[in-house]
């Protein structure tokens, strides 16, 4: 998986760097077939941005929060992309009916 962490008017600090690792890995326990992930931290007066950006294997998802706190930004923002990456992956699953045992015995 790429990770990268991108800050407008703001300076990426080691700790903003490993929080945000570190509320990524639970995406990746859902999901293994995570291309990259591009992060983007902004500061706009008093309000703090984050926004992401995952490239999945068939599809691309986007999520962004708001909040006045950036660790509180980035807890919302996992809360959001966790939800959608669950949603695609209830869609993976394959949506055929289940092959009797019966035909299958028989076409060995």
């Amino acid at each position: 998986m790429n990770l990268k962490i991108t800050g407008l008017h703001l300076e990426v600090t080691p700790a903003l760097r490993d929080y945000i690792e570190s509320k990524l890995e639970r995406i990746t326990r859902h999901v293994d077939n995570v291309i990259g992930v591009n992060v983007t931290l902004s500061v706009d007066k008093l309000v703090q941005k984050a926004e992401v950006n995952v490239h999945l294997a068939g599809k691309d998802i986007h999520a962004e929060a708001t909040e006045a706190d950036m660790y509180a930004a980035i807890d919302l923002l996992t809360d959001k992309l966790d939800r959608q990456v669950l949603k695609f992956k209830e869609k993976q699953v394959e949506h055929r009916a289940p092959v009797p045992q019966e035909q299958e015995q028989a076409s060995l």
